[in-house]
């Protein structure tokens, strides 16, 4: 199935949940009304046969309302096909964990809430991944202040003029 017919079957099965499909250089993503992506991402899994979730990530669209797109990179391995699911959502709106579809969201989705502070509802061990306990902040936020940020010197002996 390549990613167009994917969008198509998409939008037959679920109809206005999918609010959007945009096509860009060849690659095809969809963005899923929040509440639908669960039984979305079960129907590109179980009857789509994207067996393969590769990657959750994050935008940070400061500007804009809602404020994140949480982007889902699915692989069908049978077919060879990459396709995207896309959610919108703000800080107060949690998004529903896709790990009870793809047992690999797991990891991804605490990155994401580590680096944006994105919620997943349901997760079942949502907490800090990459940064130590107690950081206060979501470092990848376009409105994170740098300047809180308190890195050590590097040594003398160890700069090169």
């Amino acid at each position: 199935m390549t990613p167009s017919e994917t969008a198509d079957a998409l939008r037959r099965q679920f109809g206005n949940a999918v609010q959007d499909v945009v096509y860009f250089r060849g690659e095809v993503s969809a963005v899923i009304e929040t509440e639908s992506i669960v039984d979305v991402a079960r129907y590109c899994h179980d009857d789509l046969e994207y067996d393969f979730l590769s990657d959750v990530s994050c935008v940070d669209w400061l500007d804009r309302s809602p404020r994140f797109d949480v982007i889902y990179h699915l692989t069908s391995l049978p077919h060879a096909s990459r396709f995207r699911l896309k959610v919108r959502t703000d800080e107060e709106a949690p998004v529903p964990t896709l790990s009870v579809v793809w047992g690999a969201a797991n990891w991804p989705e605490r990155e994401v809430w580590d680096l944006f502070g994105v919620d997943f509802a349901g997760h079942p061990d949502l907490r800090r991944l990459l940064l130590p306990d107690g950081w206060i902040g979501h470092p990848l936020r376009k409105d994170y202040a740098q300047t809180q940020i308190a890195l050590p010197r590097p040594k003398s002996d160890k700069v090169y003029k």
